[in-house]
């Protein structure tokens, strides 16, 4: 609906799209990106939560090494770029990024106050990463990658976090996947589903692997996991 600039922890500031529900306020919602920055998938989202109720917010994650960022997964040069993309990234200054947006959010007399995040691919280790180092009130992971470096984290997650994992997943080989389910199994506040016979970004509308049934049943659940910890 319309881009906003949010100001960084660390001086500057970067932009964020936002999409707007029917009815204010509402609960916030940080929508982060995968490797592609803030394109169309993204906004598209974005606007599906809008019609869900929710206040989505997603922030370009990229701006410290190129503001604006728009790629798809259609080109190898823009995979290449997305790979170059996501390796310059400052992972942790990009997780403030994220905990900057969410305290924009909060403040915002659109927002009721509460708010999780919902991220993809990249995303979803940063959304992993929120659950770990924010006090967001709930969080999902789509296909989150190298998540089994993170385990060392996982007893700081106080609130609810909600898990999609790819059982075919080309970024994320079978024994780091079982990991990263080992080391969720004793934190309560943590629920991981295993999608059998899906590659990574399954969800990901128009992509090469995108699963409409596994896609609907994950979305199904995100939507009555957000209802339940942010309605």
């Amino acid at each position: 609906m319309t881009d906003v600039t949010i100001p960084a922890a660390d001086g500057g500031g970067f932009s964020a799209y936002v999409a707007k529900p029917a009815r204010t306020p509402a609960p916030g919602l940080v929508v982060i990106q995968e490797i592609f920055g803030v394109n169309r998938v993204m906004r598209d989202l974005c606007e599906g939560f809008a019609a869900q109720g929710y206040l989505a917010v997603c922030p370009d994650l990229f701006w410290r090494q190129q503001p604006g960022i728009q790629l798809t997964d259609k080109s190898q040069e823009e995979w290449n770029r997305a790979f170059e993309l996501m390796n310059g990234m400052d992972q942790g200054k990009a997780v403030e990024d994220l905990k900057a947006t969410l305290s924009w959010l909060r403040g915002n007399p659109d927002c009721s106050g509460k708010a999780g995040s919902v991220g993809y691919c990249l995303g979803g280790r940063l959304a992993f990463m929120m659950a770990t180092r924010s006090d967001a009130d709930a969080n999902v992971s789509y296909y989150g990658v190298g998540l089994d470096s993170l385990t060392g984290e996982i007893p700081n997650i106080s609130k609810p976090l909600l898990m999609h994992i790819a059982e075919q997943d080309k970024f994320v080989p079978p024994e780091a996947r079982q990991a990263v389910l080992n080391a969720v199994k004793g934190n309560p506040n943590i629920t991981a589903h295993v999608y059998p016979g899906v590659n990574h970004a399954f969800a990901r509308v128009g992509g090469e692997h995108y699963d409409e049934k596994a896609a609907d049943l994950a979305n199904g659940r995100t939507a009555a996991f957000f209802k339940q910890h942010l309605g």
